[in-house]
């Protein structure tokens, strides 16, 4: 393994990481992740995470409905944080190495 990340799918809030809404019908490598070597991922509905071999941790896709990335640079509504969609894999800067 190269340590790439490849995403495919319905991309309408950005949860592919490939900066647009497109739906991506065969595997496209996630450009933000070049020269990084990606170690793990998880991917939910409407978002993705990631780890690289240096420890940083990524994140994108939906921010809103309690789907919080982990930016802090969302507001507070009741008690669920809505945090504006993230389209490309940001460092979550509080939880990296």
């Amino acid at each position: 393994a190269d340590g790439a990340a490849w995403s495919w799918g319905c991309g309408d809030l950005g949860q592919l990481g490939h900066g647009n809404a497109e739906r991506q019908l065969l595997p496209k490598e996630i450009a933000a992740f070049d020269g990084q070597r990606v170690v793990s991922v998880s991917v939910g509905d409407h978002h993705g995470l990631a780890i690289t071999a240096n420890g940083a941790v990524f994140s994108w896709g939906s921010g809103t409905f309690g789907a919080a990335l982990g930016h802090d640079d969302g507001d507070l509504l009741g008690t669920l944080l809505d945090e504006p969609d993230q389209w490309q894999p940001k460092k979550v800067e509080a939880l990296s190495a």
